[in-house]
């Protein structure tokens, strides 16, 4: 990544209107951001990007909470590679607390990348 930036450059920006909860009842998930943003970044994929990147802002979190996650990757294909590791962080999370399953509030406090601003 040590070019200069040119028109092969691509930013998504995802921004929930609705509380997660509403993503939840109408999608069946809370993580429905993070698969649009999926499907953004397919869409703007380049063959000769050297890199991606991925990260979530949650809003309106208590102070001393995290609110922000990100994950970088310069694989041979990154954005395989930052949805991989998105995944599987989420999939341990569920796995160490079965109870976050079906409570949106518990997963938007304690699981990475569920957030209202992706980018």
């Amino acid at each position: 990544m040590s070019d200069s930036i040119k028109h092969e450059c691509g930013i998504a920006l995802i921004r929930l209107l609705k509380p997660l909860d509403y993503y939840k009842e109408k999608y069946g998930t809370a993580f429905y951001g993070v698969n649009k943003m999926y499907l953004m970044m397919e869409k703007q994929h380049n063959r000769g990007q050297d890199g991606a990147g991925f990260a979530s802002i949650k809003l309106d979190t208590q102070p001393g909470e995290r609110y922000i996650s990100r994950v970088r990757s310069i694989a041979q294909q990154p954005i395989q590679d930052i949805f991989a590791q998105i995944n599987s962080r989420i999939n341990q999370e569920f796995r160490d607390h079965p109870e976050y399953a079906d409570d949106v509030t518990l997963q938007k406090k304690n699981i990475p990348y569920i957030g209202e601003l992706l980018l």
